[in-house]
């Protein structure tokens, strides 16, 4: 009886490898890792770098990338409508002023930053569409501005539709606080209120998860 043992082996040349993380990404000071934390929910490029990697990754945070910047243009168009006809329109009622000057300055603010962030968002969605991995990888191993680029090209879409949320908001309480009616003075404290607790909120989770991040 005759048995065969398998000689064949497998070329480590021929099994794809795993690009270490560039020199220039790793111990980037405390700005950038804030930057990489709202760019990609890491305090460094560790993890974005290996889905880099691969194809299927690289799609996995691609999309999620493109459904982020389509939900800003869809916030930024909610707030560039309402500014827009705040701007476009007088008070329909003597004790809720919202031209006054103040209100209609942070208003036309708004109005802008909305504008900018559909603008920027959109640029944005366009540019993640038409890349592919290596031409991402390549501008990663640039280091420096290019690293500031790519991570800002995620996070200024965000920064200007919130901004432009917070403006129409103080908009909003200046004229209530402005009005002749104690029940717009009495409803505009509540929702001063809310706003705060929910910023305070926000800023916890934001520092809690951070500070997760960095324990890992």
């Amino acid at each position: 009886m005759t048995s065969f043992h398998s000689t064949e082996t497998i070329d480590p040349r021929a099994l794809p490898e795993e690009d270490p993380l560039p020199e220039v990404l790793r111990d980037m000071p405390l700005p950038m890792r804030v930057l990489c934390f709202l760019a990609v929910g890491r305090s460094g490029l560790e993890d974005h770098w290996k889905s880099l990697q691969s194809e299927h990754a690289f799609e996995i945070v691609r999309t999620r990338l493109c459904s982020i910047l389509a939900n800003i243009i869809t916030a930024a168009g909610v707030l560039l409508a309402a500014s827009g006809v705040f701007v476009s329109t007088g008070s329909p009622v003597t004790y809720f002023d919202y031209s006054l000057p103040a209100s209609y300055f942070l208003l036309f603010t708004s109005f802008m930053l909305a504008m900018i962030a559909m603008m920027t968002s959109g640029l944005s969605m366009i540019r993640w569409l038409t890349t592919d991995r290596q031409r991402a990888q390549e501008q990663l191993k640039l280091g420096g501005y290019f690293v500031i680029s790519y991570l800002l090209s995620i996070v200024t879409p965000m920064f200007f539709v919130a901004w432009s949320l917070n403006c129409f908001i103080f908009a909003m309480l200046i004229a209530g606080f402005c009005s002749q009616s104690m029940i717009f003075r009495t409803v505009t404290a509540l929702w001063l209120v809310t706003y705060v607790a929910s910023i305070a909120m926000i800023t916890m989770e934001f520092m809690w998860k951070y500070t997760s991040v960095n324990s890992r």
